[in-house]
């Protein structure tokens, strides 16, 4: 992915990891389209980025998706990389006799439905352009679950399985497929304690290293992965699964 003059559209980019990625290809010198849901955080990411756009998109809404879909290819038929990056985390207690599976399908409509949607939408503009990019915002947990967000790790293992069969598909066309699997970062995904927790990386760190990683092409199969998260990413292969799972997962 070529790092500069490029134009780029980030869904769910109002807030923590969308934001700053937004913010950090914009600054270096990229035309950047950010969405979400609500104008007034719009508003507020692109008043501090001049020649930053923003554009409302609703993934629940079909209607919503072909409304931005139509502008972005009225207003940037250039669009060259795509960063699919909306997404929701919800716990979920199964063992509950008041559990339904009405968490699991918002869930999964959004980081599921919602991907394949987008990208669904914008792929025949990116087939036009010399050079293009897709890029899905995956998971570590992709790879080994917290058992305590079911539906929010299977969306994101599910991902990581559609995305190699993107990439392989596409292989023959100047698309890139990549896939960025965060740890556990400082952002609202869960609330206001993971924002403060100790424990996730600061969002500014994973920032600096995910543009790192970019740059210098670091993304082997296509995976923008930390190497701290190898041990999760290779847990079954290497015989560790049911040692982080008990980690991750303690009694």
């Amino acid at each position: 992915m070529n790092m500069t003059d490029n134009t780029i559209l980030i869904t769910g980019a109002t807030s923590g990891i969308g934001r700053a990625l937004a913010e950090a290809l914009h600054d270096r010198s990229n035309r950047v389209i950010i969405t979400g849901r609500r104008q007034d955080l719009i508003n507020a990411v692109t008043a501090d980025r001049p020649g930053m756009s923003g554009l409302v998109l609703d993934l629940a809404d079909r209607a919503s998706l072909a409304r931005l879909k139509g502008e972005v290819a009225q207003r940037f038929a250039d669009l060259n990389v795509l960063i699919a990056n909306a997404g929701i985390s919800k716990t979920e207690d199964m063992t509950s006799d008041d559990w339904s599976a009405e968490d699991a399908e918002t869930v999964v409509e959004t980081n599921v439905v919602g991907v394949l949607r987008t990208v669904a939408a914008f792929l025949p503009l990116l087939k036009r352009q010399r050079q293009a990019t897709i890029m899905a915002t995956s998971s570590a947990l992709a790879f080994v679950p917290r058992a305590d967000f079911p539906s929010y790790c299977a969306s994101k293992a599910f991902l990581h399985s559609w995305l190699v069969s993107l990439r392989h598909q596409l292989r023959h066309m100047p698309i890139e497929v990549l896939e960025l699997s965060p740890p556990y970062v400082q952002t609202k995904l869960t609330g206001a304690g993971q924002l403060a927790d100790p424990r996730a990386m600061p969002l500014d760190v994973f920032t600096a290293e995910v543009m790192a990683m970019l740059e210098e092409g670091r993304y082997p199969g296509g995976e923008l992965l930390l190497s701290r998260d190898h041990v999760r990413r290779f847990a079954e292969h290497d015989g560790s699964y049911d040692h982080i799972f008990a980690m991750l997962n303690p009694d």
